[in-house]
């Protein structure tokens, strides 16, 4: 044979060992593939089936192997997938470190360039250009994982801007919180594509997973992912939305309905636990976590929602553990760490909840939450200075959050500045109440917002607009019935515009519901003195009791004598029954005798005739006798 049939028959094998490699990958068949994947580096010697040898040991999980036969050809620093298998595999080991350093070294660096150029003069193929962008990407991984956020930032927007499909980077920086409102509104801007075709379908996608918590919203579908419409991911970002709008109950029955079709997904898990947290459905929580520990022990999210199930049930010790299991899987998984320090704070231990808001803060650079939860532990130790510090840099970066514009006016009525406290729970209250659902009603007010109404009336109350105050009261009784405080709130108002029954109506209502509340017991004590004081017992009551004059008694008809017998013998017959009547109380025929002392005689009689015994009656008879 020939050298050049040799060769050509080389060339054959090389091409039919390579198909059988890539055959054997789709069917996850690794062990196969690597055998194979082997033979043809020993036939070829070509740097792309020494790549693809790297892959298959990347996926047979030989992570040594892989960047050991990289490294060692150099091939790093020549061929940019091999660049690339080297830095995932060194990363895989754990090797953040070496794994940058390898990315970073001059010649990888020159390669990087030297694709980035050609892409941009050309057009490059597609494959070029993700890998370019995959490069990138995995640096921005690692940077992260070395807490170096600025400058992973940056590598995944660079991957971004290289590749519009490259979600995994566009999921980094939305999840993770790595950019503001506006920054994330500007980078999708900025997104451009070479041939234009689903640009528009990319740039709808992305737009709904945007900050949803920056400001309540109508909730609107974008024309463009009509077709999508029964898509679980796209459901689920309406179902954040809706969730916070403060429209519970709709956001619910979306999650519940995504859950039922996809009981894994892995975006809907974390929304569905808040909501079952929120709405108190303890027993579809444990559920839920029981079946998600089952089937992927591994995952935080699994020992979030185990944490979030004691947190619910108040048993804040065991939370805690099972949240610090689940920061501990994924130290970049932001809610965990925000529920953790919620479990100090429902217990007033201030100190740790803020030491875990904090490393939140670190971790969700571009979310205002942290912030806002800081400053709510500094307003709570009464330290409004600091607690007006952090709200202002949570306003920074969400100006039209109603929940910071609360908590600001909270400070402002703290520190007597009434009429900015007014300003700030207005503007927050309008905010609110701009927001309609989907098919454009107004939604109203959630249950959530009667503590804003009731601290807009306490505002008003101190301005002495006692009517606005009256009415925002009110309607926080609409929002929530059962609340003694409010019904305190409207008793106080009443007892300052001298509507005292009112006041004593409303003090009643709320010790009717909580009756150690000490506030209505002092108010109530207060009103009822002045009730006393100020008010009649009855309509139209004098002054002073009157008195009535006297009532002459008619003449007697009978004669002087018969009615002397006729006393004679009235006082005998009584006598007999009761002898002490004819001593204390004497007959008497003056015709002056008045009503009153009739009165007083038949009451001096049942007195005596009650303190007598039978045995006292005898002994006084026989002393008479």
């Amino acid at each position: 044979m020939s050298e050049e049939e040799n060769t050509q028959d080389m060339t054959s094998r090389a091409s039919f060992l390579r198909d059988l490699v890539e055959s054997f990958i789709d069917k996850q068949q690794y062990s196969s593939a690597l055998f194979w994947a082997d033979k043809l580096v020993t036939i070829s010697q070509c740097d792309d089936d020494v790549h693809l040898m790297a892959r298959t040991l990347i996926l047979s999980k030989h992570y040594h192997r892989a960047q050991t036969l990289i490294v060692s050809k150099n091939l790093h620093t020549v061929h940019l997938g091999c660049c690339y298998i080297a830095a995932k595999a060194f990363q895989f080991l754990g090797n953040d470190r070496s794994a940058l350093d390898l990315l970073e070294s001059p010649e990888a660096e020159s390669l990087i360039a030297e694709t980035t150029k050609s892409l941009q003069n050309t057009d490059g193929d597609f494959r070029t250009r993700s890998l370019l962008s995959s490069i990138f990407c995995l640096k921005g991984q690692i940077l992260e994982n070395i807490e170096n956020r600025d400058l992973a930032a940056e590598s995944f927007k660079s991957a971004l801007l290289i590749d519009i499909y490259c979600y995994e980077a566009f999921q980094a920086l939305i999840d993770h919180q790595m950019l503001t409102a506006d920054e994330e509104r500007k980078l999708l801007q900025s997104l451009k594509a070479e041939d234009g075709a689903n640009l528009k379908l990319v740039k709808s996608l992305y737009s709904i997973n945007l900050k949803k918590y920056e400001c309540p919203e109508t909730p609107s579908f974008p024309p463009d992912l009509q077709v999508f419409e029964r898509n679980c991911d796209v459901r689920v970002s309406m179902a954040e939305r809706l969730y916070y709008n403060c429209d519970h109950v709709a956001a619910f029955n979306m999650t519940s309905e995504i859950m039922r079709e996809d009981p894994l997904h892995h975006k809907c898990i974390p929304l569905h636990v808040a909501l079952l947290v929120d709405m108190k459905e303890t027993n579809n929580l444990f559920r839920l976590a029981h079946n998600l520990v089952d089937m992927y022990p591994d995952w935080s999210i699994a020992w979030y929602a185990v944490g979030c199930y004691y947190f619910a049930t108040s048993k804040q010790d065991n939370a805690r553990k099972y949240l610090s299991k689940a920061t501990q899987l994924d130290r970049l998984f932001g809610p965990a760490w925000l529920a953790y320090g919620h479990s100090f704070a429902s217990e007033n231990e201030h100190d740790q909840a803020m030491a875990a808001y904090f490393k939140a803060c670190q971790l969700m650079q571009g979310c205002h939450l942290p912030l806002l939860y800081i400053g709510l532990e500094y307003s709570l130790t009464n330290n409004q200075n600091l607690a007006e510090k952090f709200f202002n840099q949570a306003l920074s970066i969400a100006p039209k959050d109603p929940f910071v514009l609360h908590e600001l006016g909270v400070t402002a009525f703290n520190n007597q500045d009434y009429e900015l406290a007014e300003k700030y729970f207005k503007d927050a209250l309008s905010r609110i109440s701009s927001v309609k659902d989907v098919s454009g009603v107004s939604s109203g007010l959630a249950e959530k917002w009667e503590s804003l109404l009731n601290n807009l009336g306490h505002t008003y109350r101190k301005l002495g607009r006692y009517q606005d105050a009256l009415t925002h009261h009110k309607q926080a009784l609409v929002l929530s019935p059962l609340n003694p405080s409010t019904y305190s709130a409207i008793g106080f108002i009443m007892s300052l515009t001298n509507d005292l029954t009112s006041a004593v109506e409303y003090c009643h209502r709320a010790l009717g519901l909580r009756r150690e509340d000490v506030f209505s017991t002092n108010l109530l004590n207060e009103v009822v003195e002045r009730l006393m004081s100020e008010v009649q017992p009855f309509p139209d009551c004098p002054d002073q009791v009157p008195r009535f004059e006297s009532l002459a008694m008619e003449p007697m008809v009978n004669d002087s004598n018969e009615l002397q017998n006729e006393s004679v013998q009235a006082t005998r017959s009584s006598s007999e029954l009761t002898p002490t009547v004819g001593i204390l109380t004497p007959l008497h025929t003056d015709s002056q005798q008045t009503l009153a002392d009739a009165s007083n005689l038949s009451i001096d009689c049942e007195m005596e005739d009650v303190s007598r015994t039978p045995a006292d009656l005898e002994m006084d008879q026989s002393l008479r006798d």
